[in-house]
Order: C-alpha cells, then structure tokens, then sequence
C-alpha cells in the first residue's frame, strides 16, 4: 500500500489525452465531424492538461481563478468520422506571468494521421473580478516543469503562421 498520494505528475512531451470518439451528434449535412466539434475536442485535451497540471476544475472551485481564450488558429487538416476515436497532444511554447501560448494536435488514435492543428494563447483569469490576473507561484513552478519537459521537442512549422491566399506565379 502506498504511504502517499501527494505525487508530482509526470509531464509527458507532448502531453497525450485519453482516446476521444468522434460522436454521431457532430457529423454534419457532408458526412463529416462539423468544425465546431475540433474545437471542442481540442479542449478536452485542454481539461484533461490542466486537470493534470493542478489547474482545472478544482483549481477553479478552490482558488476561484481559470483561463480564458485570447487567441485561437486552427488548421483543419483531414475529414473525422462518426466514431473515429482521437487523442490530443499539448505542448506548452511559452508562458509569461498572465498567459500561455500553446500548440495543439488532434490524431486519429488507431492511424496516426493528424486531423488537425491548434494554435491558442490564453489568459490566466481571476474570477472573482473576470480580469487577467498573475499566475500563483506554485503554477508557475508546474509550467516552469512542463516547459522543461516540452522544450526538447522541436517547434512546430505551424506555429506563428498566418492566414492568407497563395500568392500566383
């Protein structure tokens, strides 16, 4: 039997979120996952992060402080299906004292394709007053730990990128 349950976790580079189905509900009118559904699947493997990190649910509920969304570039790469099952990854680029600049993929967990990217910048909100607020130190020690961990993995070529039409030779 263990004598503690107070263990650091572990942050895996990229952080890789439990399988996820693409559910009936979400194929639209062209037989396919609808692209509202990428985002809500992209933050699932948020929640599951920042469960895992120390700052989801119960954070919100003890500490009254969340995220908030800022920004937001998602590349829709190939077509989901009805029950296709897909994982996240997470990797953490930066972070300041208020905000966090993340990079997301969503793979169809049985081939390995990516379906999609992500892009997010968020914001570190206390809720009592819904403004930016700075990070506590011990967040800031778990990102510092998750930063460690995801600097070792090579810089996404998406990241940073714009949206714009294909310049004709």
């Amino acid at each position: 039997m263990l004598d503690r349950t107070d263990f650091e976790p572990v942050f895996f580079a990229p952080f890789v979120s439990s399988v996820m189905p693409v559910e009936p509900a979400w194929i639209d009118l062209n037989g396919h996952m609808n692209m509202a559904y990428y985002h809500v699947l992209f933050d699932r493997g948020v929640d599951e992060m920042y469960t895992l990190a120390g700052f989801g649910w119960d954070y919100l509920k003890e500490r009254n402080h969340s995220f908030f969304t800022a920004e937001v570039h998602l590349r829709y790469l190939r077509e989901l299906k009805d029950g296709d099952p897909v994982r996240v990854t997470f990797q953490l680029l930066e972070y300041d004292s208020k905000r966090l600049h993340f990079f997301q993929q969503l793979f169809h967990a049985r081939e390995g394709w990516v379906a999609a990217t992500c892009e997010n910048l968020s914001l570190h909100i206390d809720m009592s007053v819904r403004k930016v607020a700075p990070f506590p130190a011990d967040v800031v020690k778990r990102l510092c730990d998750i930063r460690k961990s995801h600097e070792r993995l090579p810089r996404p070529e998406a990241v940073g990128k714009r949206i714009a039409m294909p310049q004709k030779a």
